[in-house]
């Protein structure tokens, strides 16, 4: 079962390869083209964190004064939001559902085995930058509870002690393009 999104949840491996100036450049040109447009600060914000895979505070100092908007309100829309992060990513954010249901059936204890396996906590980004730990309060599967996003995958009915072995594709993956994964 896969869920989409309509944000942008991995760094596109375009901004990788980008210099810090080169992506401020296309910040600027994202601004220019849709500044114009009204309710422009979200999609910009959106842009930008797939650019940066993340908003920096200097990213949203920019987006303030090219939008002529003031630099708290532009962070506390980034603040309200949460698909928005101010931290760096992992190109796989883990995201833990603590709704009623998901609680009630062992969601904490899913996450708990998560900070386990993967040596974080909720907020963190493994070293590598594979993995980011979230928490969601409700992904609209409460009859699958508990339930876990890893990117967009949706895993359904997750067991503690499967945390590893769920975890194991992304690892994969990531070995498989050159990136090392998590041991």
């Amino acid at each position: 079962m896969q869920v989409q999104e309509a944000t942008v949840e991995e760094k596109p491996q375009e901004s990788i390869e980008l210099s810090e100036a080169e992506m401020l450049t296309k910040l600027d040109e994202i601004i220019a083209v849709y500044s114009a447009k009204r309710g422009a600060l979200i999609p910009i914000l959106q842009m930008a964190q797939s650019l940066f895979g993340y908003l920096p505070d200097t990213v949203l100092a920019r987006i303030a004064d090219k939008l002529n908007k003031p630099l708290s309100e532009v962070a506390g829309v980034v603040s309200f939001y949460s698909f928005f992060s101010r931290t760096p990513q992992g190109r796989h954010q883990v995201r833990v559902c603590l709704g009623t249901a998901c609680y009630v059936r062992g969601g904490k204890e899913v996450l708990t085995s998560l900070k386990k396996e993967l040596a974080i906590d909720i907020g963190e980004s493994t070293p590598d930058r594979c993995f980011s730990l979230e928490v969601g309060r409700c992904f609209g599967a409460c009859g699958l509870a508990p339930v876990i996003m890893a990117g967009v995958d949706v895993h359904q009915r997750v067991k503690p002690s499967k945390v590893k072995e769920l975890l194991k594709p992304y690892q994969d993956a990531e070995t498989e393009n050159g990136k090392g994964g998590v041991e």
